[in-house]
């Protein structure tokens, strides 16, 4: 596993973004683990996990593409932060651009924030994590609604690697349906081999009560290939 990923889990331990415990997800799901992207709350936080980003985007798609798009609204510091880190690391400037979740009909107009859209542009998209799709859904549309785009794909921090609406995971599912790739900085199975037995934070993090409860979930809820 790359030096990045294995720092950016623990890094996310350490932002007590990804915790550990019994959760019910807005899916109904009991879920032994969670994670939140709002608790990125510091400069340095967002300066670390813009990096994360760019570090993912560029290995796993390049940089061969103009405008980073974050849907609103955990996705609009993510496109700022990682639209800076992939200037200062690999000297590209890419624009970064968000939606509102109103449209503005005065001033500064629009269903857009930041960079405008337009014919020709070749668009990526990033968010936090995705677990259903619904996200893309109301982001697909708009973005095809500025002009002729091509989006080079979808990059999220976390793959849950659980099953979306059908038996594939949510980010199989949205490749399958709008034909573009998919991606995330670490999957759930990076995590779980990285963090089991393993002290981090001055404490085990995934125990073996912790990773036979993970397991039960996945044997219940992963998604198939």
């Amino acid at each position: 596993m790359e030096q990045y990923k294995q720092e950016f889990i623990e890094f996310m331990v350490e932002s007590n973004v990804l915790k550990f415990g019994d959760f019910t997800l807005k899916s109904g799901r009991k879920s032994p683990f969670f994670m939140n992207a709002g608790a990125y709350v510091t400069g340095t936080q967002l300066r670390k996990l813009g990096e994360y980003y760019a570090k993912a985007i560029h290995d796993n798609f390049g940089l061969d593409f103009d405008v980073l798009f974050g849907p609103a609204y955990k996705g609009i510091p993510l496109s700022v932060a990682t639209t800076m880190a992939i200037s200062e690391l690999y000297g590209k400037d890419i624009r970064y651009c968000s939606n509102r979740k109103e449209v503005k009909d005065h001033g500064d107009t629009g269903i857009l924030l930041g960079s405008p859209i337009k014919d020709g542009d070749r668009v990526m998209i990033i968010e936090d994590v995705t677990t259903s799709g619904k996200s893309i859904e109301e982001t697909f549309p708009i973005l095809k609604a500025q002009g002729d785009v091509e989006i080079k794909g979808l990059i999220v921090s976390l793959n849950r690697m659980e099953r979306g609406k059908g038996t594939k995971s949510a980010l199989d599912e949205i490749k399958d349906l709008y034909g573009f790739p998919t991606a995330a900085i670490v999957t759930m199975a990076d995590v779980t081999e990285y963090l089991y037995n393993k002290e981090c934070g001055g404490k085990i993090v995934i125990n073996d009560t912790l990773k036979a409860a993970i397991d039960a979930y996945y044997a219940e809820y992963g998604a198939q290939a």
